[in-house]
């Protein structure tokens, strides 16, 4: 306890900062790689819909169905595809994207977020990485100033058996983090004082522990410093940007979260989560998709339109999806329940190519009749796009091979 006391008196560093950086170990020791993919892209957006959207209520409209729901379909620029009448901008947009028919098996809420933040089922022997906690150990600068993988409104997944330096930074919303600032009395001079101090007793600790959680956690401590004392720590807040520019984006969290991850890759973070909560929408789901999709609408095509414009678009992989589908039928509470065998993404920039519906659900949205999208491709593609070898190996802790992607095989017809 006095050594964790000690780091918190030197930097004022709350529990809350430390645990949110301290879901990072050493790297895996893994194959090394022969002839990685040329990276597409350098940095990625995820826009989590937590909960899990109904496909049909969103990207997926059904009108002719007997359980189509109230919305209308409207027309996209991409030929033949439509979306709901509540995503007028992202309808807008879909030149710039490519739009997937996705299928899955993992019906319960934690069980699939966590196959489509990492690839894999849960298994009990191992933790697999998110895919940030990929990009975070191969791909991201070893000493940047801010966080390689940065979550903004949602918890992630965490970086695995790589190690928790390789996890999530955990932000609630758009913000300066809290707690990073030297409490009364303390200089840079008696701050690097107490460091010294700690990583003395840290030494002590492994020679006689061998504790192998120790080297992470002082790689933790590093990067926690490098933050505090960085001029790119202002990129997690918004309040600087044009009041015109905020207003595009909109008056929420999930709005001001998609500026933020904007300002963070310009700043050279390499992968953030953006989440949009509450898709979980068993009861009321019309009502509650229709607010949800508004939201969404603003935000997510203000981010592509705001990247195109800056000329980051091409450099930036942003990709759009959440646990899985809903039911084709509604139920007594006029709500869809959990459905993995049909649900839709999207993506664009980062190499993706523009203006592609790939795959096609049939008449009722119950099953991807043609081209269906599997998770492991889904990541394969990812990694891929993002100069990872999707095939690369890593020893697990129990000395197991485990692979960058579960045997999946990236979709070349999305690459540009």
């Amino acid at each position: 306890m006095f050594r964790r006391d000690l780091l918190l008196g030197a930097g004022g560093l709350t529990g809350a900062l430390l645990t949110s950086l301290a879901r990072r170990s050493a790297l895996a020791q893994g194959a090394p790689a022969q002839g990685a993919p040329a990276a597409r892209a350098r940095s990625c957006i995820v826009l989590w819909l937590n909960g899990g959207p109904s496909h049909l209520d969103t990207f997926d409209p059904k009108p002719s169905s007997k359980n189509a729901g109230p919305f209308k379909a409207i027309a996209t620029r991409t030929p033949g595809l439509t979306f709901s009448e509540h995503l007028p901008r992202l309808a807008a947009s879909t030149n710039l994207m490519t739009v997937f028919r996705g299928t899955s098996k993992e019906g319960n809420h934690q069980r699939a977020r966590y196959l489509l933040h990492t690839g894999y089922a849960p298994n009990p022997t191992v933790i697999h990485p998110a895919l940030g906690g990929w990009v975070s150990a191969l791909k991201a600068p070893k000493d940047g100033e801010l966080p390689a993988f940065v979550s903004l409104g949602g918890p992630s997944q965490s970086g695995g058996f790589l190690g928790v330096q390789h996890g999530p930074f955990v932000v609630p919303r758009a913000g300066l983090p809290q707690n990073v600032a030297y409490p009364r009395n303390v200089n840079d001079e008696r701050f690097d004082r107490r460091r010294e101090a700690l990583g003395a007793l840290d030494d002590r600790f492994f020679q006689e522990l061998g504790d192998p959680q120790i080297p992470g956690r002082r790689e933790v401590q590093a990067q926690a410093v490098r933050m505090m004392r960085s001029p790119r720590l202002s990129a997690f807040s918004v309040e600087d940007e044009p009041e015109a520019l905020r207003k595009d984006y909109g008056d929420s969290d999930f709005g001001r979260g998609c500026l933020a991850a904007r300002r963070l890759v310009e700043q050279g973070v390499s992968l953030v989560e953006v989440t949009l909560d509450g898709w979980d929408t068993h009861r009321d789901g019309f009502n509650r998709v229709k607010k949800l999709s508004g939201t969404l609408d603003q935000g997510a095509s203000a981010l592509l339109r705001d990247l195109e414009q800056r000329k980051l678009l091409a450099s930036t992989l942003v990709l759009c999806l959440g646990e899985f589908g809903r039911t084709p039928r509604i139920n007594g509470d006029e709500g869809r329940d959990h459905y993995p065998q049909a649900w839709s993404g999207w993506l664009a920039g980062g190499g993706v190519r523009r203006g592609i519906l790939h795959g096609a659900t049939d008449s009722d949205g119950a099953k991807v009749s043609e081209k269906a999208v599997t998770v492991p491709d889904l990541f394969a593609t990812l990694v891929t796009l993002l100069g990872i070898e999707h095939d690369r190996s890593f020893d697990t802790p129990s000395g197991r091979p485990l692979y960058v992607s579960d045997g999946g095989t990236p979709i070349r017809e999305w690459i540009g």
